[in-house]
């Protein structure tokens, strides 16, 4: 018996011995395991740097400068933000669903964890935020092999201990909360509230963040735009976590879950939202500074992903005026257009042959996706051609929204030939801050810039540039008479290879006006009398200096605009009469910041002095008339028409002093109207892409119709915003002004559009009752 006993005691012992050997060889081995997959044996493992700075592929914002995020340019949607700005129900519903025990582990849940182990993951897993945080910043999804997978959880609880070492609970929550994706373009929290809300994460309601926390268990399938009942129930499961976790009452609790979903989609894409033609030209702005400008390692800036912010100077509010007042009154100048198309068989091309509407038709043809896309898929001209014959389901653009419809892309192609465009440009001009760009009437389908690139005949808004040049060769001033009759200047003079003879619009004549009334009225004759006593090379040397880039002839039918000049270049041109004489450049970027708030790039203005202040003043004055007695005299009156015509006057009856300009070019395809307060100068363009495609007569064709209620609706939204301080004052005069400017007004002669003064008359026209 002593003896069994003692073999009992020594079998113990054996086993003892083999199970401690076991049990630290075990450990070793875990150690090994452990120390391996930390130098990256198994795979790479993030470095102390990577560590230090997790953040990565981050969304470059785009900021107005009343700060308002207007877009962004990015591979990942992702915006980080601060845990200071997370309201608290949304880290305490995370922290309850997610993960209870947070605050009291070190990056691995050792209870959670060996539940998983005895119930072999039946039951979830037991991953902890941290461990979540590092599998987003480092190693993704999980593989679907055992082995891998234990690798991988083991990588994890590693980066996880590192990430509770090198970061606080609330660092940790704020860096998951910017990487998890939110799905629809939306990754991190900002961009989520953001597009399924239209708001700032601060503003989230409790079960708006309930909502979020409850994605986070699979987006894919907690989709709120696939699958909005699954999304309601799974919030719902968030507010019992936040019931049982003594963050909610049960009454508050079964309110909020009783409460529907409401979405306020916003999607953020490229061809979407606010300003989203001038988010087009900055970015391929900042393509270049990128290459120009180095990062201190010497590597190239990445627009899309290394977070910088871009501080613009476009004012949101006055933006936002903007692109109301284009789509307001394009949508009702559109039905006019398609009304009055209705009987040409050519539409919405007028009086051209169909040798040359064939030629429209085949370059926009040869322009087309459809044709890059079949070029590059080694089909012949002859394939592409005629699949532009074969009905296709596509959507198309109205007013009206989208509509999905089945026509020939040929068709499709001339239906939108017939679309209205449209092109606007704010800027201060003290300080040449853009403040609106309304490149066209939707960046989706239209993706022209009417603003930037287009350059189109600028008509009459061409005269300010004439007579100027005039009162400053000339000693002339705005009260200085000259006759309006017929005129010709004859062959050989000032390179003319032909006489010329430019007639008014009305085919009438005025007999003697001042230059203030000429201008008010738009006299074709005076604004040619003027070309020809200055030259056309004087009046080209200006308007260079006034910073138009375009090529201009020096021939004297320029005097009426024939000139082709972006919005842009007249916007930034006419704000040197409001600076004084001073020509700004115009400019569209404050800074420029990295992720970390350090400023790479502040631009310095560029400036040169053009006309003296009394030039400038003395031209303002003129253009005053304009709006007094002129073509934009409108914007002093009541709006009329009623029902659907009630469009073709608005209410503005503004009483404030506005210099500005109509213009309308031959044939009336373009349309224009740049006007002008103290402290905010807006140039607008109206016409379609093609010169051939417009309006029969001058009724709707001309500036005074076609573009200045833009300006008008534009202006009016403007002073009825509060938050705006657009100016109303006069324009600042100059001390002891040499130039008269005060005229009075003569009286309206009209003369025998025949008759021509003879040269004793034109000097002394006072003595002959002219």
């Amino acid at each position: 018996m002593a003896q069994k006993n003692n073999t009992t005691v020594k079998d113990i012992k054996y086993y003892q011995k083999k199970f401690w050997k076991l049990f630290f060889y075990g450990l070793g081995v875990m150690a090994l395991f452990f120390t391996l997959a930390s130098w990256g044996f198994f795979g790479s493992m993030p470095s102390f740097e990577d560590l230090e700075n997790p953040e990565s592929n981050l969304a470059t914002e785009v900021i107005s400068s009343d700060g308002v995020t207007i877009g962004k340019f990015y591979n990942e949607n992702r915006t980080p933000i601060k845990y200071e700005d997370l309201p608290p129900h949304l880290v305490k519903a995370l922290v309850a669903t997610e993960d209870e025990r947070f605050y009291d582990h070190s990056g691995i849940d050792a209870k959670r964890t060996l539940g998983a182990v005895l119930k072999l993951g039946s039951d979830g897993g037991a991953s902890t935020l941290t461990q979540q945080l590092a599998k987003l910043l480092f190693h993704g999804e999980g593989s679907t092999f055992k082995l891998f997978r234990v690798i991988q959880k083991v990588k994890e609880w590693i980066i996880a201990v590192k990430l509770e070492r090198q970061y606080t609970k609330n660092e940790i929550i704020a860096m998951y909360l910017n990487k998890a994706d939110f799905v629809n373009t939306a990754v991190g929290i900002r961009s989520a509230a953001k597009v399924y809300f239209g708001k700032e994460p601060r503003d989230l309601t409790v079960d708006e963040a309930a909502m979020f926390v409850g994605m986070l268990k699979n987006p894919s399938l907690y989709n709120p735009l696939r699958r909005l009942e699954k999304v309601r129930l799974r919030r719902n499961t968030v507010l019992g976590q936040m019931l049982r976790n003594g963050i909610l009452d049960k009454a508050t609790k079964d309110k909020l879950a009783a409460q529907p979903i409401v979405l306020h989609f916003h999607p953020e894409s490229h061809k979407e939202g606010t300003a989203t033609y001038f988010r087009e030209f900055l970015r391929e702005y900042m393509k270049n500074w990128a290459k120009e400008n180095k990062k201190p390692d010497g590597s190239d800036w990445d627009i899309y992903s290394d977070g910088l912010k871009i501080y613009t100077t476009i004012d949101s509010k006055i933006q936002e005026h903007a692109e109301e007042a284009v789509q307001a009154h394009m949508k009702n100048l559109q039905k006019q257009f398609f009304d009055e198309q209705k009987d040409n068989r050519n539409a919405p091309f007028l009086k051209i042959t169909p040798e040359e509407t064939k030629k429209i038709m085949d370059n926009a043809m040869k322009t087309s996706e459809r044709w890059r896309v079949m070029k590059d898929l080694d089909k012949s001209e002859e394939e592409i051609i005629a699949s532009f014959e074969v009905k296709t389901k596509m959507k198309v653009f109205s007013w009206k929204g989208e509509i999905d419809t089945l026509m020939t892309p040929t068709d499709s192609i001339r239906y939108y030939k017939h679309f209205l465009q449209a092109g606007l440009m704010s800027m201060e001009p003290k300080t040449g801050h853009i403040k609106a760009w309304v490149g066209g009437i939707d960046y989706k389908y239209f993706q022209y810039d009417h603003v930037g690139q287009g350059a189109r005949q600028v008509g009459s808004t061409f005269k300010p540039f004439v007579y100027a040049t005039a009162i400053e060769q000339l000693g002339m001033s705005p009260c200085d008479s000259i006759i309006d009759s017929p005129f010709t200047i004859p062959v050989g003079r000032h390179h003319v290879t032909e006489s010329w003879t430019p007639k008014n619009s009305d085919n009438k004549y005025r007999g003697m006006v001042t230059l203030k009334k000429a201008l008010a009225n738009s006299i074709n004759t005076v604004s040619a009398k003027l070309m020809d006593k200055v030259g056309p090379e004087a009046v080209v040397s200006l308007t260079k200096k006034l910073g138009v880039k375009a090529d201009i002839p020096t021939q004297p039918s320029i005097a009426l605009g024939a000139v082709e000049i972006t919005v842009e270049d007249m916007v930034a041109a006419y704000s040197t009469f409001a600076n004084q004489g001073v020509y700004i450049k115009p400019q569209f970027i404050s800074r420029i910041e990295d992720k970390n708030g350090v400023v790479l790039y502040e631009p310095v203005p560029e400036t040169h002095d053009v006309l003296n202040k009394d030039i400038a003043y003395a031209v303002i004055k003129l253009l005053e008339g304009v709006t007094e007695e002129g073509s934009g005299v409108r914007l002093r009156t009541q709006g009329g028409g009623s029902g659907d015509n009630r469009w073709t006057g608005y209410p503005y009856m503004f009483t404030n002093p506005i210099a500005g300009k109509t213009g309308t070019s031959q044939n009336q395809s373009d349309g224009w109207f740049i006007g002008m307060v103290p402290n905010l100068v807006t140039g607008v363009w109206v016409g379609c892409e093609d010169r051939s495609a417009r309006f029969k007569g001058i009724t709707y064709g001309q500036g005074a119709t076609a573009a200045l209620p833009i300006w008008g609706y534009m202006m009016k939204k403007c002073y009825e915003d509060k938050d705006l301080l657009v100016s109303k004052d006069p324009f600042e005069r100059p001390d002891n002004l040499s130039i008269k400017v005060d005229c009075w007004t003569p009286r309206k002669v009209e003369v025998d559009s025949t008759a021509v003064p003879t040269e004793e008359e034109e000097q002394n026209p006072e003595e002959f009752g002219l």
